[in-house]
């Protein structure tokens, strides 16, 4: 499954677009993480636990995603926006990953 973020697959022609398939990853963070994080904000440098539970969030949203596209028939996706957002609950963090793009046929 190809899957791009510009409007076609380089080298290939779009004959049919299927509609928009979407894949969503929400994953919960642990106090461990935030614990850390806490550490870095005041410290500087990059949250490497952060930084892979995201990770792993966009592989699952975009997996999910090209599911949808394959059992509509489709040979990609095109058009993928990707899209981040953190959620805070009574009972702590939550990391979502959304992706969506076009489902299409290639010649």
């Amino acid at each position: 499954m190809h899957m791009t973020t510009t409007d076609n697959v380089p080298g290939r022609e779009n004959s049919e677009a299927l509609g928009v398939v979407a894949g969503e990853a929400i994953l919960g963070v642990n106090i461990f993480r935030d614990l850390f994080a806490g550490i870095r904000d005041i410290i500087g440098g990059r949250s490497g636990g952060y930084q892979k539970a995201l990770r792993e969030a966009r592989d699952h949203a975009m997996a999910d995603m090209a599911e949808e596209a394959k059992a509509l028939g489709a040979d990609a996706v095109i058009g993928i926006d990707v899209d981040y957002e953190a959620i805070d609950t009574q009972k702590g963090s939550m990391l979502m990953v959304s992706c969506n793009g076009t489902a299409v046929r290639l010649r």
